[in-house]
């Protein structure tokens, strides 16, 4: 059995690899001063950044988890989301209300991937 481990610090990997499947840690935005669209966006950036840099793509996602800290929220996320996913593959999907790491912070995503 081969696990692969991609940017570990002591708390966590950004990525881990198993049986050809990729695990990614929770993303969030660059800017937490920034709206939900731009959140989402910047997020969703660095997930397919995470997934080109381990063979993957948002082709390949098999399943994402949404965190957000207001279900007010979800039409907007989903503006972004919804321009993001490439037509005719999208992913198992699960969205929630959750109380964030930060204050700022309104969206989180976790995201589980194919890498062949």
């Amino acid at each position: 059995m081969t696990i692969e481990r991609h940017e570990t610090a002591a708390r966590m990997s950004k990525i881990v690899i198993h049986n050809h499947t990729a695990y990614l840690c929770g993303q969030v935005a660059e800017d937490r001063s920034a709206n939900i669209s731009q959140q989402t966006r910047t997020m969703l950036d660095k997930v397919s950044d995470l997934l080109f840099s381990v063979g993957s793509s948002p082709e390949k996602i098999l399943s994402a988890t949404i965190y957000l800290k207001d279900m007010a929220l979800f039409a907007e996320m989903n503006a972004v989301w919804d321009s993001w996913v490439p037509e005719g593959h999208a992913p198992a999907r699960a969205c929630v209300e959750a109380a964030m790491a930060s204050p700022e912070l309104l969206v989180e995503i976790s995201v589980i991937a194919a890498t062949d």
